[in-house]
């Protein structure tokens, strides 16, 4: 029962913070984190492609990746689970990319682009090594490295709950480069524990 709701829950949260880049599409572009941008930067075509490429392909990973973890649902429609897989792999490919391009120009300077390059790297890494593992007829080790990459896609969803109690607490220019890496790192952390748990290694 109580992974029944987790399961739900998690699922709610991934589709609610999947769609919210329609958000930018359909109000003014100072909207959230682009009011913290220049007006340089929001006119450069480059950083604009690679922006709307990690909300885009990132939204769409969190719309489908929490699916791959029902186990019922991998089971009975096994050819689902690999085109979702799929789908999941190239949104991860494209979004994790253009991540590592924007991090550079992170609201608040160096501690937040290293904060949110590594989470980049780590989210391209663990979801490109999985995918070699299942090459590799590996299934326990993909299964393992999902869980890290679906953490690393999470941090979406984790960054929109700490932003607001940071901003309450000690201010956006003081929070922001804090949640770039608060966002992540528990998450990571909780990852570690699933993957080490007896249950997982049986399923």
């Amino acid at each position: 029962m109580y992974k029944k709701l987790s399961w739900i829950l998690l699922g709610i949260l991934s589709s609610a913070i999947g769609l919210y880049p329609i958000i930018y599409f359909i109000i003014d572009r100072r909207f959230g984190l682009l009011s913290s941008k220049s007006n340089e930067l929001l006119t450069d075509t480059l950083w604009n492609v690679a922006f709307y490429g990690h909300i885009v392909f990132g939204g769409i990973t969190l719309l489908i990746g929490w699916l791959q973890f029902n186990k019922k649902l991998r089971n009975k429609n096994l050819k689902l689970h690999r085109n979702i897989g799929k789908a999941y792999i190239i949104s991860v490919i494209i979004s994790g990319s253009c991540g590592v391009y924007i991090a550079f120009f992170a609201t608040g300077g160096m501690v937040s682009a290293i904060g949110f390059l590594s989470l980049a790297i780590i989210w391209l890494t663990s979801t490109l090594w999985a995918l070699k593992a299942i090459k590799n007829k590996n299934i326990q080790l993909h299964q393992k490295l999902m869980v890290y990459s679906y953490a690393a896609c999470f941090s979406a969803v984790t960054l929109r709950i700490w932003l607001p109690i940071l901003i309450s607490t000690i201010g956006f220019s003081k929070g922001y480069p804090i949640v770039a890496w608060l966002a992540w790192v528990p998450n990571i952390i909780v990852a570690y524990f699933i993957v080490n748990k007896k249950s997982f290694k049986k399923s």
